[in-house]
């Protein structure tokens, strides 16, 4: 890896268990002198992309939430799926999610809030378990077999944990069902008290820009019309596909 491939690699060193570094962890998580550390370190400074905290801890920097400012302003999914999420929600009352695969993450990227709103332990920009939920299966479901298998060879004992086979003729039969059907219904699978409906919106290779869900506490199934909310969510993800073709 270059030089810049390392220092940039810093910024992967943060996450919900690391909010904070010293540049001895940083030195010792890349394999790079404390020299070189610090020199990443300073450089990252100047451009923003880390602050010092406190007990010489280097947290992420406001420049991140610059640049995610015009992520969502470049995003052309957002910009043409957000009107129909409007939509979504006023016919439903219900909270709607756009979630998308980035590798093998699964992130949402915009949730429009419905009438009362659900309590996500999942927020924009914090990765989903790949296995669990509406979204992250109507995703891996649009994969091409080659790349599904990729997943599932290099994760697949969560996803066993996850309750998935652990045999590849039966994963891929399972994901193959979610495709054939477009879309999934996922009942307390990733947080007890949450339901969601999940569509792919669609490409025109037969792949996924993202996947649309309308999400619900599970105490609403009673009342909740699920295959209508099937077809508003099919539908609405046609949509907004057929605006970005």
């Amino acid at each position: 890896m270059s030089s810049l491939g390392r220092m940039l690699g810093v910024l992967d060193l943060f996450d919900d268990r690391h909010l904070t570094r010293t540049a001895e962890d940083i030195s010792a998580a890349l394999d790079v002198s404390l020299p070189t550390g610090y020199r990443y370190v300073r450089l990252l400074l100047e451009a923003g992309l880390l602050q010092r905290v406190e007990d010489s801890h280097y947290a992420l920097g406001p420049r991140i939430i610059l640049l995610d400012h015009y992520i969502r302003k470049a995003d052309p999914v957002l910009r043409e799926g957000m009107p129909v999420m409007r939509e979504l929600v006023a016919a439903t009352g219900f909270d709607c999610v756009v979630s998308a695969l980035f590798g093998a993450q699964v992130l949402d990227t915009h949730r429009e809030m419905g009438g009362t709103p659900a309590t996500l332990a999942y927020g924009r920009g914090r990765p989903r378990p790949p296995f669990q939920g509406a979204a992250p299966k109507v995703l891996l479901a649009a994969l091409p077999p080659a790349q599904l298998r990729k997943i599932f060879d290099a994760r697949r004992d969560e996803a066993v944990r996850s309750g998935l086979p652990a045999e590849w003729s039966d994963f891929r039969k399972q994901f193959a069902a979610i495709r054939k059907a477009g879309h999934y219904v996922s009942i307390g699978e990733l947080e007890p008290q949450l339901a969601a409906v999940a569509a792919p919106i669609p490409k025109a290779d037969g792949g996924a820009w993202a996947a649309l869900s309308l999400v619900f506490d599970t105490s609403r199934l009673s009342i909740v019309d699920v295959d209508k909310m099937v077809h508003l969510i099919t539908e609405g993800a046609a949509r907004i596909g057929g605006r970005l073709a």
